[in-house]
């Protein structure tokens, strides 16, 4: 079940990632690894620019469904990327946030616990909606379960999955534009 952030708990986090990132380029520059920080700069920099592209995307519950995944203990690590934020506004973030908040729920209890599993979302615009492809990698232990859930129909949203294997996931998610989005 997703956890309700509220502000004290989300200033905290980010807070201690944050100080986090710090101490690491501290670290680094104290051993005179001057590169190493320079590239955890630039990828705090990457970082950040998908924070705003998601932030601007306005939406609110699956922006922040995704910033917080990775704060509490999941049998997955989560990365995206915003490819094209042309979708700004016109997508139905409620249909949105619960289908991905039920497949998060169903890839996280169908994984194999501490391991290297990894979940990348990549989001793109099309001409009547966004496509957002979910990559994973690791090891599943229950593909009976995630075959059930991305096997169900939905009125609103279309899953193909491309591959379905047992250290590999990828599925294409096509949420058309909201009735009311802009064009």
């Amino acid at each position: 079940m997703e956890k309700d952030w509220n502000m004290i708990e989300v200033l905290r986090h980010a807070r201690h990632d944050w100080l986090n990132k710090i101490q690491l380029i501290k670290g680094n520059l104290s051993l005179n690894k001057v590169d190493r920080a320079k590239e955890i700069i630039d990828e705090i920099v990457v970082e950040a620019q998908q924070e705003a592209k998601l932030s601007n995307l306005n939406l609110p519950q699956f922006a922040s469904l995704l910033f917080t995944y990775n704060w509490e203990n999941h049998s997955f690590q989560l990365e995206y990327e915003v490819l094209d934020d042309a979708i700004a506004g016109r997508l139905n973030d409620c249909i949105l946030s619960e289908w991905t908040g039920s497949f998060f729920d169903c890839l996280n209890s169908s994984v194999k616990p501490y391991h290297e599993n990894h979940l990348s979302v990549s989001i793109g615009h099309e001409k009547e909606g966004a496509r957002f492809f979910f990559d994973f990698s690791g090891i599943i232990t229950d593909m009976d379960s995630l075959e059930q859930f991305l096997k169900k129909e939905y009125t609103d949203i279309t899953v193909a999955v491309q591959e379905l294997a047992e250290q590999e996931l990828a599925l294409e998610l096509f949420v058309p534009f909201a009735a009311n989005g802009r064009e």
